[in-house]
């Protein structure tokens, strides 16, 4: 895969940033943290050479100065809300991060869970957390959050949330998803340390969009094109233009609180530290990429895959005509169509010519290997053994599953009810070509090439199975789909 963007600079550079902003705030800051805190691969797919779990490996750096406050909505609670890159709920992933930070060395003071309202499901939730020794503070809603300041900044608003021990000069505030209240939780914590006398500061961590790169260059768009959802927006921060005669990008919902932010911070502090939304932030990531062209096409592919997951999701039901329209516009804006991955064509000639279901996989060199469905394997399977086949100079006749093995995988799929689920996953197939490769040479080298996947493109002709879209994912093939299904039945696996 080419890389466009320094890894170990950008940890060097924003450990040393954070640091400044520490020593700046009288040696106790409460940074927020927004997107995702590890596991960014929406980054590490715009940004090629930044590496998923970079950001935690930075705080883990600082092990020693940070503490780790989670925060979680009541609301989310209540509603059973869903991370759907994961397939589980908020307060699921509250777990998965307790326990990927303990992993890493960090040290995790409490769960912060805001708009706390005497529910039961919320009761429940403190039940379970101080069963497991976790620390769960209560915050409320605030009457006229976030305009009428003068009660906020008081005993009836922000007084009357818990206060959060901590003892460690960084504070990360983090969540499981956006508007969970992690930055109320921050102006929380400074009204209270500011009544015992205790100088802290605040400032913000958040990825995109790249605030020293232009408005319209393909990182900052698909930005706008992964929140299409939320109608975030990206824009010139006209504070900073303002106070610093400096062009600086920023979004919509940090230019248009950030009034109320300040005003915020003047009534606890006396002063607000920062001129303009993005002097809050601590953010690197622009000053570390090298190579522009390659991290521009990488971002361009990304507004693409995103249109087309959007057109899954309002085909399969959850998607919205609004998102849509907003990716068609960024789409322009960048410049690209569709047609602009290549595999997308392909994937399309591929099920014409073979009237099946089909996908294709682009490698590295610019080969563009194909697949379709059958009775036995699955669309997703057959390219992806074709393409381990080419990437090791295999003959494409020559088949690497052996009928010792592949016929009793087949018999135990004939117990299932539909020909879609019969068919081989490509993880089924992963497993069979690798027990193959105790005794089978061939097979052996291709799980060597299994490596090489990383990070190439891939479309299908049809919306693929669960099962084989997340072994894609889990290989690192960056898989885009057509908004429709295989069959007319109304249900679909």
């Amino acid at each position: 895969m080419k890389l466009g963007f320094d890894n170990e600079k950008y940890i060097q550079m924003q450990s040393e940033r954070i640091r400044e902003r520490i020593d700046n705030a009288g040696n106790k800051l409460y940074l927020e943290f927004g997107g995702k805190l590890f596991d960014d691969y929406h980054a590490s797919r715009v940004l090629p050479g930044f590496a998923p779990d970079v950001k935690i490996r930075m705080l883990s750096a600082l092990a020693d100065k940070a503490e780790i406050i989670i925060v979680i909505s009541a609301t989310d609670i209540e509603n059973n809300k869903i991370r759907e890159d994961l397939g589980i709920t908020y307060e699921a992933d509250i777990l998965r991060l307790i326990d990927a930070f303990r992993s890493f060395g960090l040290a995790v003071t409490g769960i912060v869970l805001t708009r706390y309202n005497e529910m039961k499901s919320s009761d429940q939730f403190i039940e379970r957390m101080e069963s497991l020794d976790m620390k769960v503070y209560k915050h409320y809603s605030i009457e006229g959050y976030p305009g009428d300041i003068p009660h906020i900044v008081s005993e009836s608003g922000y007084g009357k949330n818990e206060y959060i021990e901590t003892t460690r000069p960084l504070v990360v505030v983090t969540a499981p998803g956006p508007g969970s209240g992690k930055m109320a939780t921050c102006l929380s914590q400074l009204y209270h340390e500011n009544k015992r006398g205790i100088k802290a500061g605040y400032a913000k961590f958040e990825t995109f969009p790249v605030w020293n790169l232009p408005l319209t260059h393909p990182v900052n768009l698909a930005y706008e094109a992964a929140t299409a959802d939320l109608n975030d927006i990206n824009m010139i921060d006209p504070f900073h233009l303002e106070a610093n005669g400096e062009t600086a990008v920023n979004y919509n919902r940090d230019v248009e609180i950030y009034p109320v932010l300040a005003a915020m911070m003047r009534k606890i502090m006396g002063e607000c530290p920062y001129k303009s939304p993005t002097e809050m932030g601590v953010n690197m990531a622009g000053k570390c990429i090298f190579d522009d062209d390659i991290v521009r096409e990488a971002a361009k592919a990304e507004i693409i895959r995103r249109y087309f997951s959007a057109l899954c999701d309002k085909a399969s039901g959850h998607g919205s005509n609004d998102a849509i329209t907003k990716l068609k516009i960024v789409m322009q804006r960048a410049g690209v169509t569709e047609n602009d991955r290549r595999v997308v064509g392909e994937a399309r000639v591929k099920e014409t010519e073979c009237g099946k279901p089909a996908v294709a996989i682009e490698l590295e060199d610019g080969r563009i290997i194909t697949g379709k469905a059958s009775e036995l394997m699955s669309a997703e399977t057959a390219a992806l053994i074709n393409a381990l086949k080419a990437l090791g100079d295999i003959q494409d006749r020559i088949h690497i599953i052996p009928p010792l093995i592949f016929e009793p995988i087949q018999k135990l799929k004939q117990l299932e009810t539909s020909s879609q689920a019969r068919r081989l996953t490509a993880g089924e197939a992963l497993i069979a070509i690798s027990i193959s490769a105790t005794t089978n040479p061939l097979a052996q080298i291709v799980v060597d090439q299994i490596p090489k996947l990383k990070g190439l493109e891939a479309h299908s002709s049809v919306i693929s199975l669960r099962e084989d879209r997340e072994m894609l994912k889990k290989l690192g093939i960056r898989l885009s789909m057509e908004p429709k299904y295989e069959t007319k039945r109304l249900f679909h696996r």
